[in-house]
């Protein structure tokens, strides 16, 4: 019995060298795995630096499309004369004022279009899609405008109505062509600095204007006015 208790010391003592010698091994592999973002979510920060700058711009370009349904169901609203809050109107038309023209378009009249003419490339489609937010954001004025009185005022009714319609008539194809033309190009007009700064940029500007998650975060603004708009089930839209 006395030789038992010294073996079984040897061998704790044996287990202990062995995991003491094993352990740097396994904390550099857990390093590495934490750096690469293996076996674990990774924080919000690492998540928006796999964003390259045309899947930022595109996913923005989400928001305003689902904003623009906004604006159909408001309009259909309007026609049939059914009762509801002009308070939505007023909310998206914010989102838009705050998220698109000023936040999205001037990224990209300050980052993209900017390398383009310097670049020498689709440069009358660049003109073009400045002219267009110039007069996004003034119809987008309109609307916070007219919006309050839409419902009691038969004139600015239907001076909104057309305001949204022109809105949705110029932003449809304004951000199909960017999608499709411009931005699967914006790589091949830039350096893989300046393209990684851009993207740095972008998210930079995002938490300035609206904080961690900012995307996040308005698209549930955007999910809560779909609710109350009776929009956000995306069975209702499904043929049978």
């Amino acid at each position: 019995m006395m030789d038992v208790v010294p073996g079984r010391r040897r061998l704790l003592v044996l287990a202990g060298s062995l995991a003491t010698v094993a352990a740097p091994a396994i904390l550099t592999r857990a390093a590495l795995a934490d750096r690469k973002g293996i076996g674990g979510k990774q924080k919000g920060a690492e998540k928006d630096e796999e964003v390259t700058p045309p899947e930022d711009l595109m996913r923005e370009h989400g928001v305003l499309d689902r904003v623009l349904l906004l604006y159909e169901a408001g309009i259909r609203k309007f026609s049939a004369n059914e009762d509801f809050d002009p308070g939505l109107i007023t909310q998206s038309a914010g989102i838009i004022r705050d998220f698109i023209n000023n936040y999205h378009e001037k990224s990209e009249e300050e980052h993209v279009f900017p390398r383009f003419r310097k670049a020498g490339q689709m440069t009358d489609l660049v003109d073009t899609l400045l002219r267009q937010h110039e007069a996004g954001r003034k119809v987008t004025e309109s609307i916070l405008k007219l919006a309050p009185s839409g419902r009691s005022n038969d004139a600015d009714r239907k001076q909104l109505v057309e305001a949204m319609q022109s809105f949705i008539t110029m932003y449809r194809p304004h951000a199909a062509r960017e999608d499709t033309d411009l931005f699967p190009k914006l790589k091949h007009v830039v350096s893989s600095n300046e393209y990684d700064a851009m993207a740095e940029d972008f998210e930079k500007k995002e938490h300035q204007l609206f904080g961690e998650d900012g995307f996040e975060k308005m698209t549930a603004r955007v999910a809560q006015l779909e609710r109350q708009m009776g929009i956000y089930d995306l069975n209702q839209v499904t043929p049978h």
